[in-house]
């Protein structure tokens, strides 16, 4: 089918065409997307907490361009120039927040710089949402050489390339002057010599400021962060190296014994527990090593050091002065720390979690860290579970708040079934260790340090009730949408409402595909299940977020195939059935009982009840897309849908996870009956004389 632009101006001199043109586009559009979300987080502090802001303004900016190519004249051509911009913003005004609010904390130890906040943050998603525009008008063009839904499965095609591109990328480790490299070549793919010399010079601006940032001293980059390295005293016993992650202090590499001068925490478990053998020790955030080094030292028989980064534990190999991970005792693991708990019947002598925040969140779940499924009830019990009966138990960190570390303490209270020790040093913003014993003999607490719930509620303090894996938010403290998240949610949408305003004219004009709207925002939910569910089931690791999307992504793809190929009409009610009775069955199973079974048959399990619903809810989209009159238009509206359901994903706060689906049922149902009406409406249409 020909397009009423495929002769336009603005397509002299493209070198690819047809379905390569528009699949070029589409992962350019994503690839963008997910090198912002990396790049703007490790260089903007309050970003690497509001991932998802980027999120929203590329499903905002995407939705807008779709609307503005029903304009003559391209200006997708010109995304280089915004983005430099936003380059430029983040290079020479790195933005700072506090550590933390009295609702919610943040694991920094910066203190505001820079633009303020209220300054910064809009800036982002403002420039953010106009350069997706332009990336979004590329792919909408593109879009409209095709019948909808021939159009929609090319798009998804070239998503998931994306998706794979960029994942490769940080499996690589790659510096960021790549990310722009590769989004030159797309860009030159598309336009070839049409490509504004302004564009051009453009990406070479940006390349050449990437390339100067990949060039600092010490800088590298993990699957997580962007990590700068820096050593002090060299070549005295003193020497000691500091590691930044994403502009925040995270870890200082010195010998075990000069660290224990100032840091005499790490010191602390061992001087609680009795008579351990310390045959088996689990080092859960073992990092550049300076744990497993101490447990070495106290005559550990053999260590199990899991680390998520491998950035951070290479590191630790190549520098760290004592050593550890050269001992033939140490076994190193990659892996997030539940889901090494879950894989393995090992029994220990001491389990240690050491210092494992993450100071990131998990991409595409706006409220999960990467260590927030390790501090939940279930956890603890797992930890409890792996225990020898001589075992003990221990965590330490600095906390910040001292509800947070009577939230810990009430946790294991709970689950061990007697108090922990609390050892507390406040001149190290309440650097704290909690130490506890299978039996409550394997563990002598010091005069004065055993947790007692009454003493501290008869004092004043608080003690929040444990995080659960439903509800995984270790650092909020009361089941509430802090405040801060609620004024990002409003600037987010008066910034939408008045550019689908300006760019679309009056929203009636989408009022016909209203439907899809609901539908773009029950989607957003769901994929956000999938990914809270996949992370709790089998790690918050990079692979495996990535292996989700791509999951999410083929499922769509094999509702469009299932579309596309079926030669009678699946009949509507049929599909709408399989949406909801997906979405009950995903409901009623509980994570729980996936965590019981073997490896290979919970991730059979998972699959089935993440992707079910996905690919009935995606029948149901495409069933009614294929018929859209105005393909472009009715896009734009389920992408404004899925931006307006990462807002609603906030409501996880207060709801839990699981309850999500059945906010996702209800969007689906409203979408159903506004459905069927536009169905009447159109078949009364079509039917009048």
């Amino acid at each position: 089918m020909t397009s009423t632009v495929a002769t336009s101006p603005s397509n002299a001199g493209r070198v690819l065409r047809g379905p390569w043109r528009l699949m070029a586009a589409s992962a350019l559009m994503l690839f963008v997307q997910l090198a912002l979300i990396r790049w703007a987080g490790a260089n903007l502090v309050h970003l690497s907490y509001f991932s998802n802001l980027i999120l929203l303004a590329s499903f905002l900016g995407i939705g807008l361009g779709f609307l503005r190519s029903r304009r003559p004249r391209d200006l997708g051509r010109y995304a280089p120039v915004t983005l430099l911009v936003l380059v430029l913003f983040i290079t020479f005004f790195p933005a700072k927040i506090e550590g933390s609010s009295s609702q919610l904390i943040f694991f920094t130890e910066v203190r505001p710089t820079g633009a303020p906040t209220w300054v910064s943050l809009p800036l982002v998603f403002v420039v953010v949402a106009i350069t997706m525009t332009l990336l979004g008008e590329i792919t909408s063009r593109a879009f409209r050489e095709f019948t909808a839904l021939t159009a929609y499965r090319w798009d998804i095609i070239g998503s998931i390339l994306g998706t794979l591109s960029f994942t490769l990328i940080s499996f690589l480790r790659a510096p960021s002057w790549v990310w722009p490299v590769i989004t030159l070549v797309l860009l030159w793919a598309l336009y070839g010599f049409a490509l504004p010399w302004v564009s051009r010079i453009a990406m070479v601006a940006i390349m050449g400021a990437l390339v100067f940032e990949s060039l600092g001293a010490g800088v590298s980059w993990s699957p997580y962060y962007k990590v700068h390295t820096e050593t002090y005293n060299a070549g005295t016993p003193q020497e000691y190296t500091t590691i930044q992650v994403n502009g925040i202090p995270h870890q200082n590499v010195l010998d075990i014994n000069e660290r224990l001068k100032f840091e005499p925490v790490y010191d602390r478990p061992y001087e609680r527990i009795v008579d351990n053998p310390l045959d088996n020790v689990l080092i859960v955030g073992a990092g550049t090593g300076s744990d497993v080094a101490l447990a070495l030292q106290h005559g550990a028989k053999h260590v199990d050091a899991v680390e998520i980064d491998p950035r951070i534990m290479q590191i630790g190999e190549q520098i760290n002065p004592n050593h550890p991970y050269d001992d033939p005792r140490v076994t190193v693991h990659i892996n997030d720390g539940r889901a090494f708990l879950s894989g393995t019947d090992t029994k220990y002598d001491l389990i240690l979690f050491a210092l494992p925040d993450s100071l990131t969140l998990v991409s595409g779940a706006s409220q999960l860290r990467l260590e927030s499924y390790l501090f939940t009830d279930e956890s603890i019990q797992e930890a409890y579970d792996h225990l020898t009966d001589d075992g003990a138990f221990a965590m330490y960190n600095y906390y910040r708040q001292d509800w947070l570390i009577n939230r810990l303490a009430g946790t294991v209270d709970e689950v061990f079934g007697h108090a922990p020790c609390i050892d507390t040093f406040q001149r190290y913003a309440a650097l704290a260790a909690i130490t506890v014993g299978k039996q409550s003999d394997n563990v002598v607490c010091a005069p004065g340090t055993t947790w007692d719930r009454a003493a501290v509620v008869q004092a004043g303090g608080e003690v929040p009730t444990p995080a659960v894996d439903d509800r995984p938010f270790l650092y909020l403290k009361d089941r509430t949408i802090p405040e801060i998240y609620l004024v990002v949610i409003a600037l987010i949408l008066g910034i939408s409402a008045l550019g689908i305003r300006v760019f679309g004219g009056p929203f009636r004009t989408m009022r016909g595909y209203g439907d899809l709207f609901f539908m773009g925002a029950a989607f957003l939910l769901l994929e956000t299940k999938s990914v809270t569910t996949f992370a709790l089931l089998f790690g918050t690791t990079w692979l495996v977020n990535a292996l989700v999307f791509t999951g999410v992504l083929l499922a769509v793809l094999a509702a469009i195939e299932t579309t596309r190929r079926v030669r009678r009409p699946i009949p509507r009610p049929l599909i709408v059935t399989g949406v909801f009775a997906s979405l009950a069955v995903a409901f009623l199973v509980p994570n729980a009982a996936l965590l019981t079974l073997p490896v290979p048959a919970r991730l059979v399990c998972a699959v089935v009840l993440a992707f079910a619903p996905v690919f009935f809810a995606n029948l149901l989209f495409t069933s009614r897309f294929k018929d859209a009159a105005n393909p472009t238009s009715a896009f734009a509206a389920n992408l404004f849908g899925a931006m307006v359901g990462g807002c609603l994903e906030y409501l996880s706060l207060v709801t839990g996870y699981r309850l999500l689906l059945v906010v996702v049922a209800v969007l689906y149902l409203v979408a159903i009956l506004l459905g069927q009406r536009q169905l009447r409406r159109a078949s009364s249409v079509a039917a009048a004389p």
